[in-house]
């Protein structure tokens, strides 16, 4: 802890690993489109603790485009900017699909009652006490949460994704 000089009080200076509110981060990277690629990016990660917990691609003449969520994000995203790696990172919501004969129609329901549009939707590679566990793009993140929320779906933050790897 460290003092302010001119008001006395005290700063907390630790941080904190991950995010506590239920966001998860999505890290789209751009790729050649050549043999091996895949297994280049993919040999990052070994011998770290970082795990790819959902995984998707999309290819095109020249390159790639692969989106992929991480057991450790702010490592993995350290290990991706020191390989001078072209990426975006963007906030999604982890969801758990209620036990039901459609649970994904629960959430696009919900998700359109309150018209809301789903951008991007994948299942990641986890293993939740409730079942499947499917991430989220939505074009209003915080409308989103409320949303499904209410409807009594739970969400996900990026340190209980980690707990489950």
């Amino acid at each position: 802890m460290s003092q302010g000089e001119d008001s006395g009080s005290s700063v907390d200076l630790r941080t904190m690993r991950g995010k506590d509110y239920p966001t998860i981060s999505q890290f789209t990277i751009f790729l050649e489109n050549r043999v091996g690629a895949l297994q280049s990016f993919l040999r990052r990660f070994v011998n770290t603790q970082v795990r790819i917990l959902a995984l998707s691609m999309n290819d095109s003449t020249e390159y790639c485009i692969l989106r992929c969520i991480l057991s450790h994000p702010e490592q993995g995203r350290e290990i991706l900017e020191r390989a001078g790696l072209a990426m975006i990172e963007s906030d999604l919501i982890a969801i758990e699909l209620q036990p039901s004969a459609q649970p994904l129609m629960d959430v696009c329901n919900a998700l359109l009652r309150a018209e809301i549009n789903l951008l991007q939707t994948y299942a990641l590679m986890v293993k939740s006490d409730a079942g499947t566990v499917v991430a989220l793009m939505v074009d209003n993140i915080d409308q989103a949460q409320e949303t499904l929320a209410s409807g009594g779906l739970r969400m996900l933050t990026e340190n209980e994704l980690t707990e489950l790897t």
